[in-house]
């Protein structure tokens, strides 16, 4: 297997260097380039061929935020992991929706960083404590209210399906969501699991950020 082509781009050299040695021990890893703000970097992107991408929020001429549209609009296929010292929820949810793959802080482990790298390349998105979150905070804060038949044509979802991501939103286990829908915690793991193939989810946190997108905790059931 050929190690996972990553692009550093970050505006401060030491931080560049660092993950770039700490990266250099994992055989199936390897930096291929680096960028020192996002023209440069979607540049280079024109030359070079990462399978992900580092992407710091804040550097001048071009910061991450407006390269991550023009990376995913010209690049579908390369995985975006956000750097940022900044925790801010609405970011971090703007972000994901804009394409992003994670978002992780920059005061990160560089095991959480490499961690990060292989489950976006394997399976599209990295969540975390921060991420999980950030995404739950904005869904109970939204007020936008998409209409429930609306919802249920994007991913013909019935009533009790609903239901059950609406209380998954709500941080409940499955134990609880069986006893409050009067089902056996088996066939609640059943139904999650076919919201997953509905929406196309491939965890819990994918059906997180899939009703962030829809406002289902907004509905009425």
């Amino acid at each position: 297997m050929e190690p996972i082509k990553v692009l550093i781009a970050d505006d401060h050299v030491l931080y560049r260097a660092g993950v770039k040695t700490a990266l250099s021990s994992k055989n199936d890893v390897k930096v291929i380039a680096e960028a020192d703000n996002g023209m440069h970097l979607l540049t280079m992107l024109k030359a070079v061929q990462p399978d992900v991408i580092l992407l710091d929020i804040q550097m001048p001429v071009m910061d991450g935020i407006t390269a991550l549209p023009e990376i995913k609009k010209n690049w579908p296929d390369v995985k975006v992991i956000m750097l940022t010292m900044l925790e801010d929820h609405s970011m971090i949810t703007k972000l994901m929706e804009l394409g992003a793959n994670s978002y992780l802080s920059k005061t990160s482990d560089i095991e959480v960083i490499y961690e990060a790298i292989k489950t976006c390349f394997e399976q599209d998105y990295f969540f975390n404590a921060l991420t999980n979150k950030a995404l739950l905070t904005n869904l109970k804060q939204r007020n936008q209210v998409t209409p429930q038949k609306l919802v249920q044509q994007e991913a013909q979802l019935n009533d009790k399906e609903m239901l059950i991501l609406k209380l998954m939103c709500e941080e409940k286990t499955t134990k609880e969501i069986a006893d409050m829908v009067d089902l056996s915690p088996r066939t609640v793991e059943a139904i999650r699991d076919k919201l997953k193939v509905k929406t196309g989810a491939k965890s819990t946190a994918g059906l997180i950020m899939y009703a962030v997108k829809h406002n289902i905790l907004n509905e009425e059931i």
